[in-house]
């Protein structure tokens, strides 16, 4: 028997300050988060964040939550179940997210009780990162390691640039291309604190040195989350055929004073609409499943500046979620990764 286990982010249980406060707590008590030196991140934590940034972002939940639940958690179950079904016999699926429930220790709990004797782990972040994927991975090992039988573990990797990937958010963004003949398009992947990319860097010295240095992925980048993001971009404007100038690349939500890799979404949206562009496309490829991120931050928030800036109408282009492709896409990674199956 194999095992497929699938994790995500995560979200709160219910859009209420308690239930974002205990998610917040365990999301950026992560060093992987916020990777200060622990007394300056339980100072940040628990005398900044917590006390002012819980109530806010339960308001933010609350502008995008269904009366199913989370729309992350939602989406996310949608793929396991299709997935689960595509799989065939000899596969057990399970769903986990690296902060709050479904969480990773029970889901391995359930794997191992189901006679897994390989489990394959595909963390849904495109692009990876030291605080998504390295966390995700980080954590599972763990987990794995504090039982009495461990067991072998193979761990999908990036699949930024797989042709599938870059085909299914082509397939979503192609028909409101048609539709909404927009005057640009703009990729919006999350960012990062540029000190994570230099941490990344494997040589120290070929990362951020240029306005181009991500354009292209080497032998010095191939683990960047900038350049694979980039990547990304180009794949899914060459699949739609767009124009050099009809298309560029930003970074949304960001924190704090420290600097976070650019171009800011935020300051995006200004420079495109004195350009004159008034319909704008967004595409959100660093999220398979539509998410706060997308819904509320992209889909409300950006909407509003953008109309303040003087545009006139902003569309979201929809995550992956389960549609057909992404789900054939995860059944083929996971069947492509595992060691057992080639027996």
């Amino acid at each position: 028997m194999r095992g497929l286990l699938l994790v995500n982010l995560g979200t709160p249980d219910a859009p209420t300050s308690s239930a974002v406060r205990r998610y917040l707590r365990e999301f950026l008590s992560d060093p992987r988060v916020i990777d200060i030196n622990p007394v300056g991140r339980a100072f940040l934590l628990n005398l900044i964040i917590l006390p002012f940034r819980s109530a806010k972002s339960a308001k933010l939940y609350q502008s995008i939550w269904t009366k199913q639940g989370s729309p992350l958690l939602l989406h996310s179950q949608g793929l396991h179940e299709r997935v689960t079904a595509k799989m065939g016999e000899g596969w057990q699926v399970e769903l986990a997210m690296r902060y709050g429930s479904p969480n990773i220790p029970d889901a391995l709990d359930r794997l191992q009780g189901a006679g897994c004797e390989e489990i394959v782990v595909l963390a849904l972040y495109p692009q990876a990162a030291s605080s998504s994927t390295g966390s995700t991975v980080e954590r599972v090992y763990d987990e794995a390691k504090k039982r009495w039988i461990v067991p072998y573990i193979q761990v999908v990797p990036a699949f930024y640039d797989e042709p599938e990937f870059i085909e299914a958010f082509a397939d979503q963004g192609r028909p409101l291309l048609e539709e909404k003949k927009p005057d640009h398009v703009i990729f919006s992947f999350h960012g990062l604190p540029e000190r994570h990319l230099h941490k990344s860097d494997p040589r120290g010295d070929t990362c951020l040195v240029s306005e181009t240095c991500c354009s292209s992925i080497t032998e010095n980048n191939t683990g960047c989350y900038r350049a694979q993001s980039f990547a990304t971009a180009r794949g899914i404007a060459a699949s739609l055929g767009l124009a050099d100038e009809m298309w560029s690349v930003s970074f949304q939500s960001r924190l704090g004073r420290t600097p976070w890799i650019k171009p800011y979404f935020d300051d995006a949206l200004p420079k495109l609409a004195k350009a004159g562009a008034k319909n704008l496309l967004v595409f959100s490829p660093a999220f398979v499943a539509d998410c706060l991120e997308t819904l509320e931050e992209i889909s409300l928030r950006a909407s509003e500046q953008w109309n303040e800036c003087g545009g006139e109408e902003l569309t979201l282009v929809p995550s992956l979620n389960a549609t057909d492709r992404w789900v054939d896409l995860v059944v083929d990674l996971a069947k492509r990764n595992a060691r057992l199956a080639s027996r």
